[in-house]
């Protein structure tokens, strides 16, 4: 089953919280504190894997998980770190944060590996906090949270070569003698449902993929009907060949039938138009096309480059895939530039995000959240007084009390943060 669309959700796993402990060996006074830091969580990786040719697994999986890491425990042990989940997918896959469409990663190579939610990090245990001034710190902190996250996916063939043109002009039939594909061939519209890939070898010179994309219609960059599905599988195409059929037995003009291909392509965009097309006059075997192949050369420049073909008696075949393997060595990658993603992307925090968002809910009461509020409330333990107090400090250090003044507060009000209640003092 060819899969090339999945909504997924993943979430990365939490880190683990450091603990609070205190050596209490006997005969050892003074032992000082021994609470070790929490593992990291693991992180959700997408893998890139030539193996594979459709997101079918990612299909029935819709949810991916990685574990927490371990807690610190005493003697100043780390937590266990939690394996990363790898995700494998075909090369062309282009994950999107969905809603925002914003492109997260893209995988066109064997091996790539794009961490897409990080694991949150380990929590440091007491030991970690002891100093000069405070040798017995009777706090820790929490492991940071996991990413949750819906996610786009969406495949994009990687092929050299596309074949286009409208339902039954002889795509199929020419990637079957062309190459090692066997896509499924009858005599009616829309024989083909999947892009059919196949591996063309050109002799003394370079091979190439060759993709037979399911027939276009008029309409079809507005979804009317195969087209729209499978648009998107020429755009990593460098060459396309544009399959003009010239048999009689066509209801239909060849010369409409290529204006109205380009006409599709045009408003499907991604600059399609640029690629250098192969124009090839097909079912050159039938009674008829002779004279249908001149009038469609009417159309066209003497310096045109039109291939008539017959793929039933392998006429001029081997001149289509020489010159289909001329023009790859001299055509560019048309990947669009907002598409294409360096490296990896992590989650990280905007300068925005961090700031705070204080609700004034009367005249003496506000509530205070915000990312970085909801970040440091995670990751610490507010069971104890230090904890707490190291919390409202890092508040104030960040800015706090000057925005909560801004907002009207005065000696004497309630704030709230989280689910805490405190007095405002100047």
């Amino acid at each position: 089953m060819f899969i090339d669309e999945v909504d997924i959700l993943i979430k990365s796993g939490k880190g683990g919280d450091g603990i609070v402990s205190f050596r209490r060996e006997k005969h050892v006074p003074l032992g000082g504190p021994n609470g070790g830091d929490g593992g990291k969580g693991g992180s959700i990786v997408f893998v890139g894997d030539e193996g594979m040719s459709t997101l079918l697994d990612l299909k029935f999986q819709k949810h991916v998980y990685a574990k927490a890491g371990e807690n610190g425990m005493r003697k100043k042990m780390k937590g266990a770190d939690a394996k990363d989940v790898l995700v494998k997918v075909p090369l062309g896959t282009t994950i999107y944060r969905e809603g925002t469409r914003e492109v997260l990663a893209d995988i066109t190579e064997h091996g790539q590996a794009e961490i897409i939610a990080k694991g949150g990090h380990g929590g440091r245990g007491n030991t970690t906090f002891s100093s000069s001034r405070n040798k017995a710190p009777n706090f820790q902190e929490n492991g940071g949270q996991g990413i949750e996250m819906n996610l786009h996916i969406e495949l994009k063939l990687l092929a050299d070569v596309g074949l286009i043109g409208f339902p039954s002009v002889g795509k199929s039939t020419l990637i079957t003698v062309l190459s090692n594909s066997r896509p499924k061939i009858a005599d009616y519209p829309f024989t083909t449902l999947i892009p059919n890939l196949g591996v063309v070898q050109v002799p003394g010179r370079q091979s190439f993929v060759l993709a037979d994309m399911p027939g276009l219609i008029k309409g079809a960059s507005e979804g009317l009907g195969l087209g729209i599905q499978f648009l998107k599988h020429i755009e990593r195409t460098r060459v396309l060949i544009h399959v003009v059929e010239m048999s009689p037995e066509s209801l239909r003009e060849p010369y409409e039938d290529y204006v109205t291909i380009n006409e599709e392509l045009k408003n499907y965009d991604y600059n399609l138009l640029e690629r250098p097309q192969i124009i090839v006059a097909s079912k050159m075997d039938v009674e008829g096309a002779e004279e249908r192949l001149i009038a469609f050369k009417k159309h066209f420049d003497e310096d045109t480059l039109i291939i008539p073909v017959s793929a039933i008696v392998n006429d001029n075949l081997k001149e289509l895939v020489y010159e289909a393997s001329i023009l790859l060595e001299t055509t560019p990658f048309f990947y669009k530039k907002d598409e294409v993603v360096d490296d990896y992307v992590e989650y990280t925090y905007n300068e925005e995000d961090m700031d705070f968002v204080i609700n004034r809910i009367s005249d003496v009461t506000f509530d205070v959240k915000g990312a970085l509020v909801e970040k440091l409330y995670n990751r610490a333990n507010l069971d104890t007084d230090e904890s707490l107090t190291i919390f409202i400090t890092k508040l104030r250090k960040a800015g706090l009390d000057d925005r909560l003044r801004d907002a009207g507060a005065k000696s004497g009000d309630t704030i709230i943060i989280m689910d805490l209640e405190l007095e405002f003092v100047e």
